[in-house]
């Protein structure tokens, strides 16, 4: 996530450097998740056949390569390439939720998965500061920069990381493919897995919207450039370690995850609502806060919940079939939040996603609080 928050926030304004409108940096947003989409489900299939760390180690390859051509690309083409190979590597969110389930007891996983969170989030805060510094020293060097730090955690995570993945004990269940369990998801969506998984996937639809058109909106009201950046995003991340690492898990103990999950959709909703308002920076900053509070509530608290009433045997392929939706999302916010800029004003993809995000809070009525983990099926029909 370091090197990811290093690139992503250039990538905009290199793009409109190679004259690039809004519309078409929404569709090179969206070819990362595209790419996410068609990896994420295989990722975890592989993760529960071969086991979570080769599955890792690969990832992390990939995200190496992904970054060096960012570094070197001199056309749109290659920024839509380097996106493309990056979505595929960075198609393992699944296998890491995954790991924390292996690794961790039900109870304690949301916060697990809150640290998981905080981490990701701490490269989200420091990433574009040090993509913005070190961009002064050439336009190629956030890229390499980037590369460098994936194959050091590549090194480090060979010899330090271990197999989370058990060997299974009991009777050995027929395996769904993964393609029936998305299908099983759309046909029925009141199930509480399905709620679950397309509460996260509209949610993140919105918040999607918001990240693609970030960079662009705030190049055209504050005429932020390469230099600063980063700076903007730095407060984003430091709330959002805080959330997750301190205070996320004393919160699920007190009110417990589906508490969290709705107060996190009416913040993220007010949060977006209010951002096209402000015409000053340090206004627009302290709105823009809302959003890691309220995403740092919801999706870690989504996706434990879905982590702990599914089946435990499946559990690295629902996390994957989780991300193939929010993939989707992550296709759709950013081509229809680029075409809505261009269009229809730099404000409208803000309170659009706004009005979605209380859609989501009404889905999360419908999730009852109970116990977080349901009793395993003993049948179960192959595909």
């Amino acid at each position: 996530m370091l090197g990811y928050a290093m690139v992503f926030p250039l990538l905009p304004i290199y793009a409109v450097r190679f004259e690039a409108d809004a519309s078409v940096i929404g569709l090179m947003v969206a070819s990362f998740s595209v790419a996410q989409v068609a990896a994420a489900p295989l990722w975890g299939r592989l993760s529960d056949r071969f086991g979570r760390r080769p599955a890792l180690l690969v990832s992390l390859a990939g995200s190496a390569a992904a970054f060096t051509i960012f570094a070197f690309a001199d056309t749109i083409g290659l920024l839509f390439l380097s996106r493309i190979v990056q979505g595929a590597a960075g198609g393992t969110t699944g296998v890491m939720q995954a790991y924390v389930g292996d690794s961790v007891a039900p109870e304690e996983r949301a916060k697990a998965l809150g640290w998981l969170s905080a981490a990701t989030n701490t490269g989200v805060m420091i990433g574009p500061i040090l993509g913005s510094m070190v961009w002064v020293l050439g336009s190629q060097v956030p890229g390499l920069v980037a590369a460098s730090l994936c194959l050091t955690n590549l090194a480090l995570a060979w010899f330090l990381l271990p197999e989370s993945r058990r060997k299974e004990t009991g009777p050995k269940i027929a395996k769904r493919s993964i393609r029936s369990m998305v299908w099983e998801t759309v046909r029925h969506p009141a199930r509480e897995t399905s709620e679950l998984i397309l509460i996260y996937a509209v949610a993140m639809t919105a918040f999607s919207s918001m990240t693609a058109m970030l960079t662009v909106f705030l190049v055209e009201r504050f005429a932020i450039d390469e230099s600063n950046i980063g700076y903007i995003f730095m407060p984003m991340g430091a709330v959002s370690i805080l959330m997750r690492a301190g205070l996320l898990g004393k919160l699920v103990s007190r009110f417990g995850e589906v508490s969290l999950m709705r107060v996190g959709t009416v913040l993220m909703a007010v949060g977006l609502l209010a951002m096209p308002l402000p015409t000053r920076l340090g206004v627009f900053l302290v709105v823009m806060l809302l959003i890691p509070i309220g995403t740092a509530l919801l999706f870690p608290a989504t996706s434990s919940l879905l982590s702990q009433r599914c089946d435990p045997k499946q559990l690295g392929q629902v996390m994957g079939v989780q991300q193939s939706f929010g993939g989707v999302a992550r296709i759709f916010g950013p081509i229809w939040a680029g075409f809505a800029f261009q269009r229809f004003g730099p404000g409208v993809p803000f309170q659009v996603a706004g009005a979605v995000i209380l859609f989501v809070a009404l889905l999360t009525t419908r999730v009852q609080p109970g116990s977080e983990r349901v009793k395993t099926k003993t049948t179960h029909q192959p595909a």
